[in-house]
């Protein structure tokens, strides 16, 4: 393992995963390096290429562009908080690893940067932010060079395994309230978490102007047995830090008294019950 990508696991491991055991960490270590190395590979990276990691988070997506190419490109960090940034920073200044590297604060609405000034962007699971995705992706073809490409990792969150369909009605008081109101929530064409799919996605990207669009879809599904603990996260853990979590928004519909039960018969159903999930996730490139 590299000297950056060392650095870089330890502050996810120390922060972001720290709740998770060691094999669950590991796991999901691995699963992000390989999800790192399909978007670069998707961006035909070279040599002297202006390359921006945007809605970059904790770099992985730019750590591993320096892996590759060091200082042989000129990389920039971009995302829209400066935490972001600074953790960024932080990682980088552990090593000792040549580099040509930029800071950019910006909202991928409105990019700091002149027309056609990249060879290549690319992003992360930053689109589940992002409720206007055509805007964004306007954004994205306007800073690309001619021949340019965008390369992308979304999970297509609106498409994964509903609570209801892990339950069964007799197992759950106001079965049907819960389907319906979970239903209208996870179908919510405001909500930027599930107001896509593969097709419209598709469509933003050839509206946009580009000229060649491939998404590939994937789906990923694993057995597993829930504890009680792991059940209480689903519905308590917002899923990013401006996003409700899932009692949150069963909240805007039913009572916090008549939510709490539901999450206690969620509990009592699924303990230590083996269950399968299915998640579907896009790899998306694009070349204008």
């Amino acid at each position: 393992m590299s000297e950056i990508c060392k650095n870089w696991s330890t502050w996810l491991k120390k922060t972001r995963f720290s709740y998770m055991n060691e094999t669950q960490r590991e796991q999901t270590l691995n699963w992000l390096l390989s999800v790192r190395d399909s978007v670069l590979n998707l961006a035909n990276l070279k040599e002297g290429q202006k390359i921006a990691d945007f809605g970059c988070g904790s770099g992985l997506l730019g750590f591993g562009v320096l892996e590759r190419f060091e200082d042989k490109v000129e990389l920039i960090f971009s995302d829209k908080f400066q935490d972001c940034l600074d953790e960024c920073k932080k990682i980088l200044n552990k090593t000792k690893i040549k580099n040509n590297v930029k800071f950019l604060k910006t909202d991928i609405l409105n990019i700091k940067l002149e027309n056609d000034f990249l060879d290549r962007l690319m992003t992360r699971s930053v689109l589940v932010h992002v409720k206007e995705k055509q805007k964004a992706f306007e954004e994205f073809y306007r800073v690309l060079k001619p021949n340019g490409i965008y390369a992308a990792f979304e999970p297509i969150i609106s498409e994964n395994t509903r609570y209801y369909e892990l339950l069964k009605p007799e197992e759950i008081s106001d079965y049907q309230e819960f389907k319906n109101a979970e239903k209208e929530f996870m179908e919510n064409p405001n909500d930027p978490l599930v107001n896509f799919c593969a097709e419209s996605l598709n469509k933003n990207l050839n509206k946009s102007g580009f000229r060649t669009v491939n998404i590939n879809i994937q789906t990923a599904d694993s057995k597993y047995s829930p504890t009680k603990e792991t059940i209480l996260n689903w519905f308590i853990a917002p899923p990013a830090p401006d996003q409700k979590s899932m009692k949150e928004r069963f909240l805007e519909y039913f009572e916090e008294k008549k939510v709490d039960n539901f999450i206690l018969e969620v509990q009592n159903a699924l303990n230590n019950k083996e269950i399968k999930i299915s998640a579907k996730t896009a790899f998306i490139k694009a070349i204008k």
